[in-house]
C-alpha cells in the first residue's frame, strides 16, 4: 500500500530510507517545539498554547506537504519569523499578539492566492538557472551556518566572530559528533546521519549535555489552547486591524513583510534541495509550466506551504514555513512524502513526551546540519565565478543569505545585483519582467521597514 501510495521505486528510495529520513528530518528541526513557545510567550501569549499550537500546525502542515504533494518536506513555524512577530510586530509597532496572528492568518490567505493564481511558480521559472545553482549552493551554506551558530562554535562576545576556547563540554561533544558524521559519511555508512545523532546524543549524557527539560504536561497546555486558538476570530483580532483608519498602512507594510518573507523563504528552500535531489525534475518543472491545476509536484508543494501559513494562525502561532532542515532527510534519501509523514507522527508523539525530545541538544543535530551543508555546495561548481556578470549576484544570493541569516534577504541581493550587472552591461532584456517586479517588491519592502 506505501508503495502505491507513495510511489517509492519510482522516486528511487523504500520505506527504511524513508523512515530514516523522516527520523532525521525531525531530530534537525525538533528545537522549535521548546524555542518557539520561548519566543512567543514574551508577547503575553500562554507557554503551553503555543507549545501545543506549534505541534499543530507542524503535524498538519507535514501531512499536507506529505499526503497531498508527496514530497520529503517537513513544516513547523519558522525562526525569525517568530521573532519579527514579537520583537518587531508586537513590541516595535504596538500591536496585540491576536492582531499580529491576525496578520499571519491574512498573509497565508495571499500566500495561497498568489499559489492558486500561479504567481509562485511563475516566479520560481523567471529565477535565471545561475541564481538557482548559487541558491541551492546558498542553502548548503546557511544550513551549515545554522548547526555552527546552534553550539556556539562561532563566537561574537568579542565584537568580531572568532571561534571560542575549547573548554565548554557542548563544544566537545559537537566536535566528536562532527569527526564522526564526517567518517561515516566518507565510509559511505547508511544512515550515518541518524546514527551520529544518536551516538553523540548518548555522548553528551555523562558530559552534560543531553539532559532532561522542565516542561509543562499535556493536559496543562491543552488547558491552555482555547485562549490562542481562534483567537484571531475574536474582537481583539481580525477586526481590530481595521478600526484605527490611522494605523492601516501600518498593518498593511507588516502582512506585505510577513508575505514576502514568507514566500521566498519557501521558493529558496525548494530550489535550493528540491533540484539537486531530483524531487523536483525537469519533467515536473515543464509540467508545472503548462499545468493549471495541481498536475505537478511543485504546485501541490507550493499549495501545501501556503495554507500552512492560516492554519497555524488560527491555532495559535507565527508563520508555519516550509524547513530547510529538511535537507538533513533529503540527505540521507528521502524523496517522497512517506518522509514527512514519519516526521508528523513524532511531531504527535513529542506533544507526550515533550521532555525526552528536548533532551536532543544542539551538539548533536548541528553536525548532521553541517555535513548536509556540505554536500549542497556541489551545486556552486556550476557558476562561473571567472564571470563577475555571473559572480556578483551568485555571491550575494548564495552567501549573503547565510551573513544575513535569512533565505528571503539572500535573495533579494542576488536579485538587485543581477538586475544591476545586467543593466550596465546593456543586457536589461534578459531580465525577466517577473525578475523585475520581485526586485522592486524586495526593494520596497527594505525601504517600508526601514520607515516602521
Amino acid at each position: 500500500m506505501l508503495e502505491r501510495f507513495f510511489h517509492l521505486k519510482e522516486n528511487g528510495t523504500k520505506v527504511t530510507t524513508e523512515i530514516v529520513a523522516g527520523l532525521t528530518t525531525f531530530f534537525a528541526m525538533a528545537y522549535i517545539i521548546a524555542v518557539n513557545p520561548a519566543i512567543l510567550s514574551q508577547a503575553g501569549m500562554p507557554w503551553g498554547a503555543v507549545f501545543l499550537a506549534t505541534i499543530i500546525a507542524a503535524v498538519i502542515g507535514t501531512l499536507v506537504m506529505g499526503l497531498f504533494a508527496n514530497v520529503p518536506y517537513a513544516q513547523a513555524p519558522g525562526m525569525g519569523l517568530n521573532a519579527f512577530f514579537v520583537f518587531t510586530v508586537c513590541f516595535t509597532l504596538g500591536f496585540a499578539w491576536q492582531q499580529a496572528l491576525s496578520m499571519v492568518f491574512l498573509c497565508g490567505l495571499i500566500n495561497i492566492l498568489i499559489t492558486v493564481t500561479r504567481v509562485r511558480k511563475h516566479i520560481i521559472r523567471a529565477i535565471p538557472q545561475s541564481l538557482q545553482h548559487a541558491i541551492s549552493g546558498g542553502i548548503g551554506v546557511f544550513i551549515a551556518y545554522i548547526g555552527l551558530l546552534n553550539v556556539g562554535i562561532i563566537d561574537f562576545s568579542a565584537g568580531v566572530p572568532s571561534i571560542p576556547h575549547l573548554n565548554s563540554p557542548v563544544l566537545w561533544v559537537f566536535l566528536i559528533g562532527l569527526v564522526l558524521i564526517v567518517v561515516l559519511s566518507v565510509m559511505k555508512v547508511k544512515g550515518a546521519i541518524l546514527i551520529s545523532i544518536i551516538v553523540t546524543a548518548l555522548i553528551g549524557i555523562p558530559m552534560g549535555v543531553t539532559k532532561m527539560v522542565d516542561t509543562i504536561s499535556f493536559s496543562e497546555a491543552a488547558s491552555q489552547l482555547p485562549i490562542t486558538f481562534g483567537a484571531i476570530f475574536t474582537a481583539q483580532g481580525l477586526p481590530s486591524l481595521f478600526t484605527d483608519v490611522g494605523r492601516l498602512p501600518l498593518v498593511l507594510i507588516t502582512i506585505f513583510a510577513f508575505s514576502l518573507s514568507d514566500t521566498f523563504d519557501t521558493i529558496g528552500t525548494f530550489i535550493g534541495t528540491g533540484r539537486r535531489s531530483g524531487i523536483f525534475s525537469l519533467e515536473d518543472e515543464k509540467n508545472m509550466a503548462e499545468s493549471t491545476g495541481f498536475s505537478s509536484k511543485m504546485d501541490r508543494a507550493l499549495f501545501a506551504d501556503a495554507i500552512a501559513t492560516s492554519i497555524g494562525a488560527v491555532v495559535g502561532t507565527s508563520n508555519t514555513t516550509t524547513y530547510v532542515e529538511s535537507a538533513a532527510g533529503i540527505g540521507v534519501g528521502g524523496r517522497t512524502g512517506l518522509t514527512s509523514v514519519v516526521v508528523a507522527l513524532c511531531f504527535i508523539l513529542s506533544a507526550f513526551l515533550s521532555a525526552f525530545v528536548s533532551a536532543i541538544p544542539a551538539a548533536a543535530t548541528a553536525p548532521a546540519l553541517v555535513i548536509v551543508g556540505v554536500m549542497m555546495l556541489a551545486s556552486f561548481k556550476e557558476i562561473n565565478w571567472t564571470e563577475l556578470e555571473d559572480a556578483v549576484p551568485a555571491f550575494f544570493a548564495g552567501i549573503f543569505m547565510a551573513l544575513c541569516y535569512s533565505i528571503s534577504y539572500g535573495i533579494a541581493f542576488g536579485f538587485i545585483f543581477y538586475c544591476i550587472v545586467k543593466t550596465v552591461r546593456g543586457k536589461a532584456r534578459e531580465v525577466h519582467p517577473i525578475l523585475w517586479v520581485s526586485t522592486l517588491l524586495f526593494v520596497l519592502n527594505f525601504v517600508l521597514l526601514a520607515l516602521l
